[in-house]
């Protein structure tokens, strides 16, 4: 049978389980046709590029299925009908990668990275800061200052 992946998004005021439950449809449907479920990943709330249906961020959600086409076919029907729903995408490809997606190594990355030293200074400035009282009437007069200026009181 022919290999696909399938990226959904769902709403993002619809919780985690939800989209599980979405997914779980997808599955029985799929082995109820004779196919099966190689990969299931949740890669979590993430920010879209632009609004989809007054929304800014979805669930998303990767399927990995060995299933006829007319499953298939029947699986984006259904997805089209979900009002939780925002998108989908099906793809045929030739293997189903065992290892986890680009997506979640790269947030295990995100994670490790800590610390990466001190922040540099300011595009034109030494690093320190000038506050209210830095400027010169506030500053206190120091009466050697007048001596080394050559001001006699």
């Amino acid at each position: 049978m022919p290999l696909y992946e399938t990226v959904l998004i769902a709403r993002n005021d619809v919780t985690q389980q939800q989209v599980e439950a979405v997914a779980d449809a997808i599955a029985i449907q799929i082995e109820a046709e004779g196919g099966s479920v190689k990969k299931r990943e949740y890669w979590g709330l993430r920010g879209l590029a632009y609004r989809i249906k007054k929304n800014r961020k979805g669930h998303y959600m990767l399927l990995g299925l060995d299933a006829p086409s007319t499953s298939i076919n029947e699986m984006e029907r259904q997805l089209g009908l979900n009002e939780d729903v925002l998108r989908f995408m099906t793809v045929r490809i030739e293997e189903i990668d065992e290892v986890p997606s680009a997506v979640l190594s790269r947030k295990g990355d995100d994670r490790e990275r800590g610390f990466r030293g001190p922040k540099p200074a300011g595009r034109f400035e030494s690093g320190r800061r000038k506050g209210y009282d830095d400027r010169e009437e506030f500053r206190a007069r120091d009466p050697n200052d007048d001596l080394l200026l050559g001001i006699e009181e």
